[in-house]
């Protein structure tokens, strides 16, 4: 029903609203780490490195996911290189205008693009329609011309859901969220990194885990880590259960989100196209 009325409203004005949103977040005071790289980098004809690209906004560079990804990636034994184009606000849409996305995708041969869309417009029927759903084609046929492998990152909901548009609570934001992730990659058979899932089943199972930041909005630490092992999970199709590398969180605490990432993923690897 709520997916409904959204359809029925105006395209325009959710995409007014979330220009306003986008324009706000490019001032968050969030540390611009566009193009960051992990910790290591591929040598040159090394087919056992992987090169992973991210392409999104400070839901990836808040923390430096690639980065974190990265670590723990060697943390496994696994040789990884990461690098992102993500800045404040900017939309899947946005990505596709930017010169700068076809270059940094004909930089390197890279194993898998991530994409990630802004944070909202994945919630709102009409807004996936006009905005993310033509973008994410775009780029996922960009990606494939290049033999390279699509990954979306389906994210997390507001802390507190987002009222003003008829989400009043985390839950239901986040199963708006899931149903627009999981159609355009059904449309385009494509992989989902379920982070916001996996989130969700954190939250209910261990609520003492603070996952966003004080904006209810942006990851913590707790909650890029937990992200990391997702896409851990999900690009090397292994558990990152029993991993050395916490990026600072308790033992007990990186355990934790190791644990439900790698049950999350693996246990449902057909769900989340992860054949």
């Amino acid at each position: 029903m709520l997916l409904g009325r959204m359809a029925s409203a105006h395209p325009l004005s959710h995409l007014w609203r979330l220009t306003r949103i986008a324009a706000f977040l490019v001032l968050v005071p969030l540390p611009a780490l566009a193009g960051c790289g992990g910790p290591a980098k591929c040598n040159a004809g090394d087919t056992a490195c992987l090169r992973i690209l991210f392409v999104g906004n400070s839901y990836t560079f808040a923390n430096d996911l690639p980065g974190t990804l990265a670590a723990l990636a060697q943390s496994g034994s696994h040789k990884v290189e990461t690098d992102s184009l993500a800045s404040g606000g900017a939309t899947l849409a946005d990505h596709v205008a930017d010169a700068a996305t076809a270059a940094r995708l004909d930089a390197e041969k890279w194993n898998f693009v991530v994409l990630q869309e802004q944070s909202q417009i994945p919630s709102v029927q009409a807004s996936r329609q006009y905005t993310m759903y033509p973008a994410a084609r775009t780029l996922a046929g960009e990606i494939r011309q290049r033999q390279e492998t699509p990954l979306f990152f389906m994210t997390w909901a507001h802390r507190d859901g987002w009222p003003e548009d008829g989400m009043p609570d985390y839950v239901s934001m986040q199963s708006a969220i899931q149903s627009g992730y999981m159609a355009i990659a059904g449309e385009l058979h494509a992989g989902v990194a379920p982070v916001g899932h996996t989130w969700s089943t954190v939250r209910q199972q261990s609520p003492g885990i603070g996952l966003w930041q004080d904006d209810g909005s942006h990851p913590s630490i707790a909650g890029t880590y937990l992200a990391a092992c997702v896409f851990y999970a999900a690009i090397f199709r292994t558990s990152p259960a029993g991993l050395g590398y916490t990026d600072g969180l308790p033992s007990g605490t990186a355990q934790t989100l190791q644990k439900a990432a790698g049950v999350d993923v693996l246990s449902n690897a057909g769900q989340w196209g992860l054949q």
